[in-house]
């Protein structure tokens, strides 16, 4: 995947839509050109004007692509950086006869497009406009609309081997520190094959935390490669030097940043090594992972022998687990410990073990509709009543707690088997622990258990062939928030609109800020999000009962670690800490903190 992109699982990047804030900030900058003779029936001109800079130096940049979204607009930038449209003009209007009609006239038209047309900017070493790194207007000095384009980061480097033979070209291998749902998993970013002469280039990087390694190569050198003698490789060398994924040196880069990274795989004698598949079949079809003394992460790479119903390959000395998971209408998971020690290995039989399931089962404690209670007539089969729920009402999955995503991640929940089946039950879940997520759009997951043990505060340990039982009660009396933010506020003043020639919406309008609702460690409270409004008012429904710290930020934070109470201990002085009951009303007001801070 292209750095700088979205993937999603984590995750994936993807177009946001504008803000509210942001349209009407947009709206500051659409001006008719100039005031008309109030005699004269010809409507102003409208424009949009506004300046490209980066967002690191500030300063103004020439030659960006400046578009509407369905690209019906579309300009350059010049030397300084500006662009300008004129939109067309309106009709005449003989009842119009003073310059003020003509200017409030225009500035309609000019929010109606602002509406559908919100402009972006692109170019070449800046990462696009259509990942959440990307342009974002805002208000500038002179009434203008001012375009953000972040540099592109960029990891240079060579990797140096050991062999005679020039044209041995290795993959290089990129991962990314993404966080999804308030927790960092590793994931890949991008790959690519070294030149003859060793060096490689990522570009197009977002600001962020990699790691970088090559994969393994065998070597194959003609001068020295020996077809009946021992094999030769390669193994995976991580940057700066470690030998595996989890103690690779982290590189962190910022918007426009060159990074230089040196790798020196070290050539190694390789030995045949074979793992027997006690109870594969024919057409069984096996995912391989290997991982270094049991540190999960990639690099070394075996395969599957159907016909012997072995895994196969070559590895050097060390400490290996390997782990197989079948796929297919029999799936089954198991691994295996080898250690290879300067000669060939037939390890231990592998067997393969069912993979588990995890069912869940819902309880909707939820309070009755009071529509539906004076008119049970508009009721429909949908509506959840008390202790009855569907499907659709909840969204459900299984968060694996390992920061590495494996390939073995197939837990997946169970189509309907028809039309009233409302069962919810993970199939082919590999073996680990599991966070049980589960959220409503009425209520929140007041109880979440598996037996005695509380999965709101612990993850669910699934071993190989479990057929597990998780019990959820979900309510609706959860806590209101309702606040203010110190400093965004204000009213709408359309009397800028005059002969003067500007229509300002708001001088007081910003960009919006965005509250978090964190759970304080070992509460049972739930994350919440909501975005400011452009009063400065937010509000919070439904929170869960439990202890939070209240935090605000200029804009959003997709990159915040939440779940992680390492990561959150920055923020211990910032904020606010309440402690909310079922049913509570709770007014708070909040002072922004800066992305910068």
């Amino acid at each position: 995947m292209k750095s700088g992109h979205r993937r999603r699982s984590q995750p994936a990047y993807g177009k946001r839509l504008p803000s509210l804030t942001s349209t009407l900030l947009f709206l500051a900058t659409l001006l008719p050109a100039h005031a008309q003779d109030p005699s004269s029936t010809a409507p102003p001109k409208i424009t949009i004007h506004g300046v490209v800079i980066n967002s690191v130096t500030r300063e103004p940049v020439s030659k960006a692509l400046v578009f509407s979204p369905d690209n019906r607009l579309a300009t350059l930038t010049d030397d300084q950086g500006h662009f300008e449209f004129v939109l067309p003009q309106t009709s005449s209007d003989p009842a119009a006869n003073s310059a003020d009609e003509y200017a409030i006239g225009a500035a309609r038209i000019s929010m109606a497009f602002a509406l559908n047309y919100p402009l972006m900017a692109r170019k070449p070493a800046f990462l696009n406009p259509d990942n959440r790194f990307g342009t974002q207007p805002q208000l500038f000095t002179g009434n203008e609309l001012t375009l953000i384009l972040v540099p592109e980061a960029l990891i240079v480097g060579r990797v140096t081997l050991g062999s005679s033979n020039q044209a041995d070209r290795i993959q290089v291998d990129l991962y990314r520190r993404m966080v999804t749902e308030g927790r960092a998993r590793w994931v890949p970013s991008d790959s690519l094959v070294a030149r003859s002469n060793g060096e490689f280039r990522f570009a197009g990087l977002a600001p962020g935390t990699y790691k970088l390694f090559t994969r393994e190569q065998m070597d194959r050198d003609p001068l020295t490669f020996d077809p009946r003698g021992p094999l030769y490789g390669y193994p995976p060398a991580y940057f700066p030097n470690a030998t595996d994924f989890e103690t690779a040196a982290p590189i962190q880069l910022t918007p426009g940043t060159t990074f230089q990274a040196e790798l020196s795989p070290v050539r190694q004698p390789y030995y045949p090594v074979k793992v027997p598949v006690s109870n594969a079949s024919y057409d069984t079809q096996l995912m391989i992972n290997v991982s270094v003394q049991g540190r999960k992460g990639p690099g070394f790479a075996l395969g599957y022998n159907p016909r012997n119903q072995k895994i196969e390959g070559s590895l050097p000395n060390g400490n290996y687990v390997i782990e197989a998971t079948s796929v297919g209408s029999s799936s089954g998971t198991g691994s295996s410990t080898l250690t290879v020690k300067g000669a060939a290995l037939e390890g231990p039989a592998l067997t393969l073990s069912p993979l588990s399931s995890v069912r869940i089962k819902a309880q909707l404690d939820f309070k009755p509709d009071p529509d539906t209670v004076a008119h049970p007539e508009n009721a429909t089969e949908n509506a959840p009543d008390q202790g009855q729920w569907r499907r659709s009402n909840l969204n459900v999955r299984l968060e694996r707690v390992d920061e590495f995503q494996q390939d073995n991640d197939i837990a997946q929940l169970r189509p309907p088997t028809g039309p009233g089946d409302d069962t919810l039950v993970f199939e082919n879940v590999a073996s680990g622990r599991y966070w049980v997520r589960i959220d409503s759009s009425r209520g929140f997951a007041a109880s979440i258990a598996s037996g005695e043990l509380d999965l709101l505060r612990r993850p669910l340990p699934v071993g190989p062939g479990a057929h597990l039982a998780v019990d959820a009660t979900l309510r609706d009396d959860g806590a209101e928030i309702d606040g203010s933010i110190e400093g965004i506020g204000g009213t709408t003043d359309d009397s800028t609109a005059s002969t003067s020639g500007s229509f300002v919406v708001g001088s007081a309008a910003r960009v919006p800020a965005y509250v978090y609702c964190i759970p304080l460690a070992d509460s049972t409270g739930q994350f919440r999000e909501v975005p400011v409004m452009s009063n400065g008012k937010f509000d919070l429904q439904q929170v869960p009962p439990g202890a939070y710290r209240l935090l605000a930020f200029d804009r959003q934070q997709p990159e915040l670690e939440y779940r992680d109470g390492e990561a959150m201990r920055a923020f211990d002085n910032k904020g606010q800490v309440i402690r909310l009951v079922a049913g509570q009303k709770d007014n708070v007001r909040l002072q922004v903190i800066s992305s910068n801070e």
